[in-house]
């Protein structure tokens, strides 16, 4: 495991907690369908970058590895990541920023790839502020939702009948889309955990009135 000196633990604790939501994030987008986890580029700017880094990536490879293995940790992360021939990458960004802290996470698989980014909410709450290039700003919450769909009419409110039929309560609901009537993401935080049957229903919503479904992680 990164050695973390007893000055350096404090001032790590809330990246290292970002850094283990990316990544767990990050490997929940990643599906069994989409193909063999091949890279993680892992890039740090702002104060971020200034820190020591070795125990962040840790972080990341445990929450990136953490749907998928029992047993991951810090300690363990990094040689189960080298043993499934994972590219580790780590970047380091010299040059300003929008945050004062800005930690980007991408998976590449063998058909794709994608991206999660997150920062420091008044310096200790982790938030997420782009998905798949997608601004979209939200903390991050024990059970959430991340729907994509195509930026039109109608989703949103099929997509909230479903789930408030089902008697689950939306604590806080974040979107984001890339331009108009292109792809969106909904970010949803709830109460409770969903079950499969609703989480099925919500997969069948259309994105439109052509026979296209909404991706539901």
């Amino acid at each position: 495991m990164p050695s973390v000196s007893a000055e350096d633990a404090p001032r790590l604790k809330p990246y290292m907690e970002l850094c283990r939501c990316l990544g767990a994030f990050a490997g929940q987008m990643t599906q069994a369908r989409d193909g063999v986890l091949r890279r993680v580029r892992i890039e740090y700017e702002g104060q971020v970058a200034a820190l020591n880094i070795r125990p962040l990536t840790a972080a990341v490879l445990a929450g990136l590895l953490s749907p998928v293995m029992e047993g991951v940790n810090m300690v363990n992360a990094g040689v189960a990541a080298r043993e499934r021939g994972i590219d580790i990458a780590e970047t380091v960004h010299d040059r300003p920023s929008e945050y004062l802290t800005l930690v980007r996470v991408t998976v590449e698989t063998d058909g794709l790839a994608r991206s999660v980014a997150g920062t420091l909410f008044a310096g200790s709450r982790p938030r997420v502020v782009e998905i798949k290039g997608i601004k979209v700003e939200a903390d991050f919450a024990p059970h959430m939702l991340y729907v994509t769909n195509q930026d039109k009419p109608g989703f949103i409110g099929r997509f909230g009948a479903t789930v408030a039929g089902a008697g689950i309560n939306i604590a806080t609901f974040h979107l984001g889309r890339a331009e108009q009537g292109g792809d969106a993401i909904c970010l949803v935080s709830v109460d409770e955990p969903v079950p499969e049957d609703v989480l099925a229903m919500v997969r069948t919503l259309p994105l439109r009135s052509e026979e296209h479904t909404s991706e539901l992680q």
